[in-house]
């Protein structure tokens, strides 16, 4: 008889957030497995739009808003359930085997083991204690969870994510709203305050030979914050937001940009920096959380944030990658392609079965 595992995806709808690609990929290397031994369902707000995309490899299940809520906990029966970030708040009535996916627990910075004052970290630690087993996005996702909380003594394992760039886009006909006349620097993510965009902005000062493009959804409180810093700094003539980009444009900017900046101060894992890398531009990455691990040797690393250090740092950088450009072009799509969505699926796939078994 086969077992019934219940993934919980409605993040998949959120495709320009780190969890909404984690949901896609995940899913879609399940596809491209045989598991014909589970029974597979995927719980989202909107199960038919699943169905049209992944037809009959899964079963899918419609969730609602107040299912939530303790009192209206998912009652759907399963051998195994999957809560695939530490964030949702959707939960089964019943327990029965719980796989629980970390990606960071950046919200307990700053605090101790003994402080479960916030509603988040009381979730999470409810999260733990029913967890038959955990899996890790990073060393440093590990580490970090096992500095802020206690961890039960169940199987642990560290599942990489995967490149979320298979196919390289026909970018020929894609128009950017931003001026490309002339070399430029790109980065893209979230527009919140880990994301540390102000400090690339502020290097500008410091590189007057090219522009900056940053690309994500600027309408969020840190956009703001990212505007007036451009405003400030008398940038505009140079920096530039294209707001949300789609993934043609995404790649557009990767193709032709100069280098790759991302100066996150709060990443679990870190999509785009090997997204870019599966276009050998250079790439410069803050050196902290998981960035070093993901990053590589190759990468570029600023280890403090004024801006003529960091300048610096990207001058030296550059001189370096291009006195053997084929190196690092070489060495960056080892890494790119290392990353795959179907060799994570697999993984889960192990894990689900030594679960169940």
């Amino acid at each position: 008889m086969r077992k019934t595992v219940i993934l919980e995806t409605h993040n998949i709808k959120n495709q320009y957030t780190g969890f909404g690609v984690f949901n896609h990929g995940l899913i879609s290397g399940l596809s491209h497995h045989d598991h014909s031994n589970l029974d597979i369902v995927l719980l989202a707000y909107k199960p038919s739009v699943l169905k049209d995309k992944f037809g009959n490899a899964f079963r899918y299940k419609k969730i609602y808003s107040f299912n939530r809520y303790k009192n209206f906990s998912v009652r759907k029966k399963h051998d195994l359930w999957h809560s695939v970030n530490q964030n949702l708040k959707f939960e089964p009535k019943k327990v029965s085997n719980y796989l629980l996916t970390v990606h960071d627990v950046n919200f307990a910075e700053g605090s101790s083991r003994e402080d479960t004052t916030s509603k988040r970290k009381k979730l999470f630690i409810e999260k733990l204690n029913r967890s038959s087993a955990i899996t890790y996005i990073s060393e440093f996702a590990k580490e970090q969870t096992h500095r802020y909380f206690n961890v039960p003594n169940v199987p642990e394992y560290i599942v990489f994510n995967g490149n979320p760039i298979i196919t390289i886009a026909n970018t020929s006909d894609y128009k950017p709203n931003t001026p490309v006349d002339k070399p430029f620097l790109y980065s893209v993510g979230d527009f919140l305050q880990k994301k540390n965009f102000t400090s690339i902005i502020q290097m500008m000062l410091h590189v007057k030979d090219f522009n900056l493009i940053i690309s994500g959804d600027y309408n969020k409180p840190y956009g703001e914050e990212v505007k007036k810093c451009i405003l400030d700094n008398n940038l505009s003539d140079r920096v530039f937001l294209t707001g949300r980009i789609c993934e043609t444009g995404k790649q557009y900017y990767l193709q032709h940009c100069a280098a790759f900046l991302f100066p996150s101060r709060g990443e679990g894992f870190g999509l785009p920096p090997i997204e870019a890398m599966k276009f050998g531009c250079p790439i410069f990455l803050a050196n902290c959380t998981s960035l070093p691990e993901i990053g590589g040797e190759y990468a570029f690393y600023w280890d403090e944030f004024d801006a003529e250090s960091m300048a610096a740092e990207f001058y030296k950088g550059m001189d370096t990658y291009h006195n053997n450009p084929d190196l690092y072009r070489q060495k960056y799509a080892e890494r790119a392609n290392f990353y795959n969505w179907d060799k994570t699926a697999k993984q889960y796939l192990d894990i689900y079965n030594s679960i169940l078994r």
